[in-house]
């Protein structure tokens, strides 16, 4: 076959791109993704049997395939991200751009992971260490520890803390020394702001982003979760309720812990409350993401805000309140589902088919059920859960890369769940790991679940010497860390003002 040169240059670049690697290992071959050049269009390669267009010129005479809409899967959205930004955080449901799958979409489903992922590579898990509970990094170097999120244009407004004193014992994380950092508290996530005017320019906003930490053990938090409702006391309609753990971590606090003295329900709604005063004037949104419980608390904390006003400016212009939710449970009934709607909270749930997190709870109560109105509201059933938003369901048995694994905990990992969006093109169109040029090695950061041929080491992220130093005298120590700030001087302030006007909007309501 006589190769042209510009078909020569789209299978290099491809392959190329298809082997990126984080070390001198090639992870990746052409050969094992039965990676095929189609001689009679040379624009177009096909990988996992699904064609990809690599070009921007429109392909005249494609090959007749049994799905002609499969061209359409990784084209590429040439409209300015600025200009269309609403739309891609959910302004109109995501309508037309799941199936097939928007570029921009894609793109922002996997930073907002991102943010989310973050969470789990900046925390203190060891239980040998003093610090566990904590956050690894202190805030002005967080996105610079986190090596390519440095330049995501983004800066640490606060953290975010929850006291361990609640009935969700699994989800905590405690150090088994005597003399730790906190007795009470564990580090929850953050609140963060582009601060970059470049990546203002080209998100078309200044974009507000809170992400929430999820579980970093195995998954026996799940079976602490009572399916009790409770009230959510955000508004004066007792009727909307959620899970009562959920309630607990966000609005308990610890008046002897300096960390959580406020809950961390105050912490968020003082601390949007400060910026939202910054940035006045400006165009504004209001991202929050989190995975597993941390999709919990990303989604109650999203009502939050909406319910007590938060998500407007001073001249009363609504700011966009969007949920990137990765495997994560029901929170609520089905009266808090219809609330978050009436709000206008946007939410895109992402979730493996395989994984058990997003079917609980309310397993026999659930907004699948066609009479689940009729059964809450006449039948008081106190276990009825309902889902928000619009589920992207993906399905790890399609990635080439992965193992046919059923061990749950792969089925919810966050990493691996960003490589299947990587991979998604629209329902039944196969999959292809080479939209983003996703590296497929970050599966494996905490977890066994790329397939053994691609020679990606298990579980493999870890901090250099698991971050022991040699001291002067040539002994290897854990060293002290600087302490981190727990609340910024103001919080009691601002949160006294959101309260203020959450009063004065009762009273005008009624």
């Amino acid at each position: 076959m006589a190769s042209s040169p510009k078909l020569f240059s789209s299978f290099h670049n491809t392959t190329h791109n298809l082997q990126r690697r984080p070390s001198s290992s090639h992870f990746l071959s052409p050969k094992k993704l039965s990676l095929q050049i189609n001689p009679n269009s040379p624009t177009l390669i096909t990988c996992s049997s699904l064609p990809i267009l690599t070009s921007k010129t429109q392909i005249q005479n494609p090959l007749k395939y049994e799905k002609q809409e499969k061209f359409q899967a990784f084209k590429e959205d040439n409209r300015p991200l600025n200009e269309i930004w609403p739309e891609i955080q959910g302004s109109n449901d995501w309508d037309t751009l799941l199936d097939p799958m928007n570029s921009h979409l894609r793109h922002e489903i996997i930073r907002y992971g991102e943010f989310a992922q973050a969470c789990y590579d900046s925390f203190d898990f060891d239980p040998r260490s003093k610090y566990c509970g904590t956050c690894k990094y202190q805030g002005i170097y967080f996105f610079e520890k986190l090596d390519h999120m440095a330049n995501y244009g983004y800066q640490i407004s606060r953290y975010l803390y929850a006291t361990s004193n609640i009935n969700l014992p699994n989800f905590f994380q405690r150090s088994k020394l005597s003399s730790v950092w906190s007795q009470h508290a564990n580090w929850m996530g953050y609140v963060a702001v582009v601060t970059d005017e470049q990546e203002v320019r080209r998100l078309g906003r200044r974009d507000i982003v809170i992400a929430w930490r999820g579980t970093v053990t195995y998954l026996e938090w799940i079976h602490d979760l009572k399916d009790i409702l409770h009230p959510a006391h955000f508004s004066d309609d007792p009727s909307i309720k959620i899970e009562s753990g959920f309630f607990d971590l966000y609005t308990t606090k610890e008046d002897a812990c300096d960390y959580c003295s406020f809950s961390a329900r105050e912490q968020i709604l003082s601390d949007i409350k400060r910026i939202k005063e910054r940035y006045q004037g400006e165009e504004l949104s209001i991202t929050i993401t989190g995975h597993s419980l941390g999709a919990a608390l990303a989604l109650l904390s999203a009502y939050d805000i909406a319910e007590m006003g938060l998500n407007y400016t001073n001249m009363g212009k609504k700011i966009p309140i969007t949920v990137f939710s990765f495997s994560g449970p029901r929170v609520g009934n089905l009266k808090f589902k219809e609330r978050c709607d009436e709000l206008g909270i946007k939410v895109l749930r992402v979730v493996n088919v395989h994984d058990k997190v997003p079917k609980v709870p309310g397993i026999f109560a659930n907004e699948k059920n066609k009479h689940q109105k009729y059964i809450e509201e006449h039948i008081s059933f106190p276990w009825s859960y309902a889902h928000v938003g619009i589920e992207l369901e993906l399905d790890h048995m399609e990635s080439p890369f992965l193992k046919q694994s059923k061990d749950i905990s792969n089925a919810h990992n966050l990493e691996a769940l960003l490589h299947l969006v990587d991979g998604y093109g629209g329902k039944d169109l196969g999959f292809c790991s080479s939209a983003t040029k996703r590296d497929i090695a970050l599966v494996n950061k905490s977890c066994d679940f790329l397939k053994e041929e691609y020679g990606v080491p298990a579980y493999w992220r870890q901090d250099e010497n698991k971050g022991m130093v040699r001291g002067g005298d040539g002994r290897w120590i854990l060293p002290e860390r600087q302490r981190l700030d727990s609340h910024p001087p103001d919080t009691a302030y601002h949160l006294e003002q959101v309260f203020k006007f959450a009063a004065k909007s009762t009273l005008k309501a009624l």
